[in-house]
């Protein structure tokens, strides 16, 4: 009876209110202004302090008539999965101190007001194989027409749908000094035919993210400044519809189309930014509008931006870069994202669709990994384009049974495909896997680029290289024309099954196929561009004297089976091409097929292409 007594006046003052804290910190930005009958933003600041580590009460707080302050202590996992808690007005919902989080579900404010989101890391809610999020609205935070809101500190990553949507004519915003990372789509603003919304972003940290980098629709004044934008695969900042932005002295980095003004009533001000490794569109167009005429604010130099973000972004008092890795029960059985500790799990890291690994999407894997890590994929098909970032070097990624066939990545996006907002989306942008970093291996699983080639003609990598020293070992590489884009220093492959039916392997790079089978499904190139050396393996084919070895570039083919799909006279084009040893029914040497001697073979060995790397 005595210690009942005990844990039950223990759980008493855990919940009991408890007077608000004297002193609350205002929003700045468009939160902080007095309009629409609120005096700024100050949430909960008017009521009393409840601390809650449990999801009851964080609901029965958060959805009260009252103010609150709620405290949040240590991970709340939602139930069911995905579900999102309504919050009422005048309410502050705080991390407390480290390690406060909301897992596998979010928050929906709904036509609410007076409303401060601090201190939290909200993540996991992705459902797994469905990349585009097509299937369930589970987004970190969702506001659907509110106002003076104020999202600050925290850490969004991996959700089911966007990271942060702002929604539906939601005014007074600001969001500042947040992460947003590993995800699909980041923020999204919008969702109106109607020009209302004022929003600040400013000293954010978008990461490892896909599109909306932010998307931002009809807005009368978007202020984005001070954010630093990296690693990134479809664009980035992005003015629709009749919206009004500025940017300024934000930090691009890695980042294609950095800043795109989709519409012609689009109005796009940029001044003071850094674009650095971030080729594409940087549009400006109109006037927009003056930040100033709304607030005071001061600007940090454009080159201080990614120090000042990466080790202040994200909830207060985590490691850099607000780290969100795995926690809690998971801790040991993988590796966190940049900021947590690189050491757990020994830098192993499991993927699996059916919920028994660290995570569900390959993606989300490489945005965990430290430097070195083993990602290990389970049998399946995940649709998504992964990207292993620049930063995220001598990776490996491995399908976990040692057969190919077992694992699938695979997307349907070609590189004459239209962008939504103008042009095409490029080999760059259009690879089903790209390895941008130095030192990947890929090992034992298959990518495949499956786009209608009917309805889009034309190359669509499955792999594209960046880096120096990719290795692809006994992988299965399918397409349709330019299957591996190889535009990294050096690429090798090994014991792989690659096959298209135009220029297969193409790009600027140095390319080794070691004992590789090329499969050609139709006429065309075999190569195209860079240097290549076609080591041993098998070239076969569908109809007799159909293909060519290549067509540019300098390139040897050597110790290799030929079927009878190559031409009698199979280089076509300028460039460098030779022979060496080949044999089968393709293999015939003729008057238009250069050949080595023993001699000049010695200086075309995998060794020597290699230059001092050994995979």
């Amino acid at each position: 009876m005595r210690a009942a007594a005990v844990l039950a006046l223990l759980a008493g003052l855990l919940l009991a209110p408890a007077p608000a804290q004297a002193e609350q910190q205002r929003a700045d930005g468009f939160a902080g202004l007095n309009a629409l009958g609120v005096d700024g933003t100050t949430g909960g600041a008017a009521g009393e302090t409840v601390t809650v580590d449990n999801l009851a009460d964080l609901e029965r707080y958060a959805t009260a008539a009252e103010p609150y302050v709620i405290k949040v202590r240590g991970s709340i996992t939602m139930e069911p999965y995905g579900r999102e808690i309504e919050v009422a007005s005048d309410k502050s919902i705080v991390g407390e101190g480290t390690g406060a989080e909301l897992v596998h579900g979010g928050f929906f404010l709904n036509g609410v007001h007076n409303v401060i989101i601090r201190n939290l890391t909200i993540r996991d809610t992705y459902v797994p194989g469905d990349w585009d999020g097509k299937s369930k609205d589970y987004d970190g935070v969702q506001m659907d027409g509110a106002h003076h809101v104020w999202i600050d500190h925290n850490h969004f990553t991996r959700t089911g749908d966007g990271l942060l949507d702002i929604r539906k004519d939601s005014d007074y915003v600001t969001v500042s000094w947040n992460v947003f990372s590993d995800h699909n789509k980041a923020v999204g603003v919008g969702w109106t035919p109607n020009v209302v919304t004022k929003v600040t972003f400013h000293h954010n940290w978008i990461r490892g993210t896909h599109q909306r980098n932010a998307s931002i629709d009809n807005t009368e004044a978007a202020h984005w400044y001070n954010n630093y934008v990296q690693d990134t695969a479809m664009y980035g900042t992005m003015i629709r519809g009749g919206g009004r932005l500025v940017v300024e002295n934000s930090y691009y980095q890695g980042v294609p189309d950095p800043i795109v003004a989709k519409d012609p009533a689009s109005q796009v001000v940029q001044r003071g930014n850094v674009l650095r490794d971030s080729p594409g569109r940087s549009d400006s167009a109109g006037t927009a509008f003056d930040p100033s005429a709304y607030y005071a604010y001061t600007l940090d130099p454009a080159e201080r931006v990614p120090g000042l973000v990466t080790r202040g972004a994200g909830p207060l008092g985590a490691k850099a870069g607000g780290g969100a890795g795995l926690s809690g029960a998971d801790a040991g059985r993988g590796a966190g994202s940049p900021g947590a500790d690189a050491g757990r799990g020994a830098g192993r890291i499991s993927v699996a669709l059916d919920g028994t690994g660290d995570f569900a999407s390959i993606q989300a894997a490489v945005g965990a990994a430290p430097r070195g890590a083993v990602i290990t994929v389970q049998p399946g098909v995940y649709r998504e384009m992964p990207r292993v970032w620049a930063g995220r070097r001598d990776l490996t990624i491995r399908g976990a049974t040692g057969n190919p066939e077992d694992v699938v990545i695979t997307y349907d996006l070609s590189a004459g495909a239209a962008k939504f907002y103008g042009g095409t989306w490029g080999t760059a942008q259009s690879a089903t896997l790209a390895v941008l970093a130095d030192g990947v291996t890929v090992r034992d699983l298959t990518v495949q680029n499956a786009t209608d080639e009917t309805v889009n003609p034309g190359p669509a990598p499955a792999v594209r290289t960046a880096g120096d020293r990719t290795a692809l070992d006994g992988a299965r590489l399918l397409g349709n024309g330019g299957v591996l884009q190889s535009d990294g220093r050096r690429a090798y492959l090994r014991d792989c099954y690659v096959e298209g039916d135009v220029d297969l392997v193409r790009g600027q790079g140095t390319t080794v196929l070691d004992g590789c089978t090329v499969r050609s499904l139709g006429p065309g190139n075999v190569l195209a561009g860079g240097t290549v050396l076609l080591n041993g393996g098998r070239l076969e084919g569908e109809v007799a004297k159909s293909v060519s070895l290549g067509g540019s570039g300098a390139a040897v083919v050597r110790d290799a089976w030929l079927g009878a799909h190559v031409k009698d006279d199979p280089w076509t084009g300028e460039g460098g091409f030779a022979e060496y040893r080949n044999t089968g029914p393709g293999a015939a040497v003729t008057a238009d097929r250069p050949q080595l001697t023993d001699r000049q073979a010695t200086r075309h060995t995998v060794k020597r292409y290699l230059a001092g790397w050994r995979p």
